[in-house]
């Protein structure tokens, strides 16, 4: 097992990927301002298909290498999506779904945005602060909120930290996740997470 050096380089396995993972919070509901919006609306989607969420979550998340959806098995997946403490809520703009986000309930005080995204094509045009004073509406809305949290990681959008600290959420983790390189598995095309290119085989010398 390969050990983590504290204080320099540490190669990965064959087959591996590592991110820096960021945790965010908030702690109470944030003073928020957007504009509202008249041809987009956040719609709950109680019980969602698990087809039509496992489509959107590749549409927006094959940028970004979002796979853990991907290696669930289709009754796992259905069980945390029908879960009550799961709450989904599609961006919709004419009838076409261009957004995701979604929440987890399971500690009621402790409300998790577990993912948020836009389609590709909805990406910078001011969409994003938008949904998060919904989402952030959804999640300080339900009675036992305390405190809202997140995380991004060094494969999102590189302006994706910087947005969510706008936004009134303050870092206070780090971590780093390792993980299989879920392109090299076929979960996901070889063209998918351009921030970390796939390697075919192993790492080579850690030289600068």
């Amino acid at each position: 097992m390969t050990q983590l050096d504290m204080n320099g380089y540490t190669d990965l396995p064959a087959g591996k990927i590592a991110t820096i993972v960021t945790h965010l919070e908030m702690n109470e509901p944030h003073a928020w301002r957007s504009e509202p919006l008249t041809d987009v609306v956040l719609a709950a989607v109680p019980r969602p298909d698990p087809a039509w969420y496992l489509r959107l979550y590749r549409e927006i998340g094959e940028e970004w290498l979002w796979f853990s959806r991907l290696t669930l098995s289709e009754g796992r997946l259905a069980e945390i999506l029908f879960d009550q403490n799961c709450r989904i809520f599609a961006v919709r703009k004419q009838d076409v779904d261009i957004g995701l986000v979604e929440l987890d309930c399971s500690d009621a005080e402790n409300v998790e945005i577990a993912f948020f995204g836009l389609v590709p094509g909805a990406v910078g045009r001011g969409l994003g602060r938008w949904l998060m004073g919904q989402a952030l509406n959804a999640a300080w809305s339900l009675p036992k909120t305390r405190r809202v949290w997140l995380h991004t990681c060094t494969l999102d959008h590189p302006s994706a930290l910087a947005f969510y600290m706008k936004c009134g959420f303050q870092p206070h983790r780090h971590s780093i996740e390792v993980a299989d390189d879920p392109r090299l598995s076929g979960l996901m095309p070889m063209s998918a997470g351009s921030r970390m290119p796939p390697l075919k085989t192993g790492p080579v010398s850690a030289g600068k």
